[in-house]
């Protein structure tokens, strides 16, 4: 058996108080992910608004307190007001971004309805590729003031009279991505940004607003994208958006394990770009980070590439409907343990998305709404991770793997409720070979024991998830001990692992 690690954990020695909005999703107008996703009038479960109740109750379970909305990619030809109002008066339109038909049957108005019946908060995007600041201000003053004035009116006029009021603003999507509509080099976006943020500030100074990071970790302008682009906006944004999807595509299940390692050096990346230039201005500000789309996504893509090129202008085609498998749910684990360690700058985070594109929920147009692998381990940490991140010192072995070096068997986080009076470890082992002795040193925590010990593994790194069994769901272990503060089990290869203790 390999080397055994150790975590210490002390109460007292902190990251940060977790914002819960880390646990935030995201809901595009791409694929399946609203018609016949969240909104099927006529399906068995529909309520009087056409909502399914089979996935608002899934929905509910994950407790997702902030959804990203409308976009994606599909925001930077997004015309807002024909997603409001009268559904007869609203205008089909043309998706360029994913190539679909978009009828606006569903739009800002059932979004804020279903949002309430999620009991989540929405973030909402603006148009800065094919539009700009005239109409993020004009989209402003319809969601969030009661004023006399033409699109507060406006919005009175549809039956809406207070306000939406949202708090959370996108500026745009991707701006860096030769694919947007729209797309704009650092200088250009970041000055139309400042631009917007600061006029949509004057109009509504409680909102926070999110600024265009990269798409990801590996274009070409990162990471000078991120300085260029605060250099221009510094003073009137609050946060800068991190996306970073990943895949197994060389079918090479350690080396996907490792990829976290990518994950930190990306998050120390945007963290010093965002520091060298609240140093060059002098500010008291810190910049924090919105990772308001990261998820595995690459199980679909050529299938995708497909139905976009031959069958376009589609109504909800069926896009991105990855079919998650359990080394999918393990490297979710891994990116949401990343995150805790990394709370005390990540305040915002969209998995993205949250029903059948890229998702943890999935469902059957003629049938049931059903929990993918991925689904339990975001469940997992959104329900036993509030509170504060504790700084662990972890001893572990390590391992090398294809593309990566030294890449640590063991990953491991904490979190303390103070309310709940409880503290929760979330490890996963991604040693492909070896199961792994954990002993982890609570002895702060007097008087705690095991209240729950939940574990998902598999000797099959394929297996999925359907609408007709669940083969990969976590289970009760009884396999630990503890003794005067010290916890000891064995961390089966491949797994993720929820230790719950309290008084």
């Amino acid at each position: 058996m390999a080397e055994k690690a150790k975590m210490i954990i002390d109460k007292n020695v902190r990251i940060a108080e977790i914002d819960n909005r880390m646990y935030g999703s995201f809901i595009e107008h791409l694929g399946r992910a609203v018609y016949t996703g969240i909104y099927q009038p006529g399906h068995p479960s529909a309520d009087a608004d056409g909502f399914r109740n089979d996935v608002i109750e899934l929905v509910k379970e994950l407790d997702v307190p902030i959804i990203r909305y409308p976009g994606g990619n599909y925001v930077s030809n997004f015309f807002w007001e024909d997603s409001v109002g009268p559904k007869e008066q609203r205008r089909k339109r043309l998706d360029l971004a994913w190539r679909s038909l978009e009828s606006n049957e569903f739009g800002l108005q059932e979004f804020s309805a279903w949002c309430r019946k999620v009991n989540s908060e929405i973030m909402m995007a603006v148009n800065l590729g094919t539009r700009g600041t005239a109409d993020a201000l004009n989209l402003l003053e319809y969601c969030n003031l009661d004023t006399d004035s033409r699109y507060a009116e406006l919005r009175r006029k549809h039956g809406v009279i207070k306000p939406y009021g949202i708090k959370v603003w996108c500026l745009g999507n991707e701006m860096d991505g030769q694919w947007q509509m729209g797309h704009k080099n650092a200088v250009e976006y970041g000055r139309l940004a400042a631009e917007t943020a600061k006029a949509m500030k004057k109009m509504d100074d409680s909102i926070e607003l999110v600024v265009c990071g990269s798409s990801n970790a590996d274009m070409d302008t990162f990471p000078q994208w991120e300085a260029s682009v605060l250099e221009e906006s510094y003073e009137y944004v609050d946060y800068i958006s991190l996306h970073q999807y990943y895949g197994n595509r060389s079918n090479d299940t350690a080396d996907y394990l490792a990829k976290t390692q990518e994950l930190e050096n990306f998050l120390h990346s945007v963290i010093a770009a965002c520091d060298f230039v609240k140093a060059k201005k002098r500010s008291k500000k810190n910049i924090n980070l919105s990772f308001d789309e990261w998820n595995v996504w690459y199980h679909s893509k050529d299938q995708d590439d497909t139905e976009m090129n031959e069958r376009p202008w589609q109504m909800a085609p069926h896009l991105l409907e990855d079919i998650y498998n359990f080394e999918d749910a393990v490297l979710n684990g891994l990116i949401l343990i990343t995150f805790l360690k990394h709370s005390d700058r990540i305040k915002i985070a969209c998995l993205a998305q949250l029903v059948n594109v890229i998702a943890p929920i999935m469902t059957e147009t003629e049938g049931p709404a059903w929990r993918q692998t991925i689904f339990y381990p975001f469940f997992h940490v959104s329900k036993y991770g509030r509170g504060t991140a504790l700084k662990s010192l972890l001893s572990t072995g390590v391992h090398d793997t294809r593309e990566h070096a030294g890449v640590t068997d063991i990953e491991a986080a904490a979190v303390y409720n103070e309310e709940r009076d409880e503290v929760t470890i979330f490890a996963v082992n991604r040693n492909t070979m070896e199961n792994i002795p954990f002993e982890a040193d609570v002895r702060s925590f007097a008087g705690y024991r095991v209240k729950e010990y939940l574990a998902m593994e598999s000797e099959d790194m394929k297996r999925v998830n359907s609408a007709k069994e669940e083969r990969v769901r976590p289970y009760k272990k009884e396999q630990y001990c503890m003794n005067d503060g010290i916890l000891e089990t064995v961390l089966k290869k491949c797994s993720w692992n929820v230790i719950r203790l309290g008084r």
